[in-house]
């Protein structure tokens, strides 16, 4: 499908994620990923703070409000409370978390896991961030959805890097 890729290998198109879980039969699965040269720890306090605002274009996804640029004191994600922010609105809903390795949302009809693994020899600094988005509906509309998704989502992952690899 168009733009059910970037930035991913084959093996990492092949691993299970736990939004597969949730939706087992997928119209639209897309993968997305970026390494990160900083430790997964770093990685995953950004990954974590997506619930305080989108992170990918906020002209578009957050009324044009500026998503955080420093890290705050965010408690861990637990299942339940709400995924992201728009606007200062809650979005969607955290459906399963594993600190520093894994958190999957729903949010618009769609179910997206987030997953960090350790790149590099043992005891380097990077971090591979994968997305995976799946959809159980919406066939004629999944090339569309998909696209979109690429867009926003390359942002967002590129914007989390970037933070991350700036320390904090």
């Amino acid at each position: 499908m168009i733009g059910d890729r970037w930035g991913v290998t084959d093996a990492e198109t092949r691993l299970r994620y736990p939004c597969d879980e949730v939706v087992p039969r997928p119209v639209l699965q897309a993968w997305r990923g970026v390494t990160v040269h900083a430790p997964p720890g770093r990685v995953w306090r950004w990954v974590a703070q997506i619930r305080l605002a989108p992170y990918s274009y906020d002209w578009i996804d957050n009324l044009g409000r500026r998503s955080p640029r420093e890290l705050q004191d965010l408690p861990e994600p637990v299942p339940g409370e709400p995924f992201s922010r728009s606007g200062g609105r809650p979005l969607g809903r955290i459906l399963s978390v594993t600190p520093g390795t894994q958190l999957t949302a729903r949010i618009m009809g769609g179910v997206m896991s987030y997953v960090l693994v350790p790149d590099g020899p043992a005891g380097s600094d990077g971090t591979r961030l994968l997305l995976k988005v799946v959809t159980g509906g919406g066939r004629l509309l999944a090339p569309f959805v998909s696209v979109g998704d690429l867009v926003m989502a390359r942002r967002q992952l590129l914007n989390v890097k970037g933070l991350a690899e700036r320390g904090s």
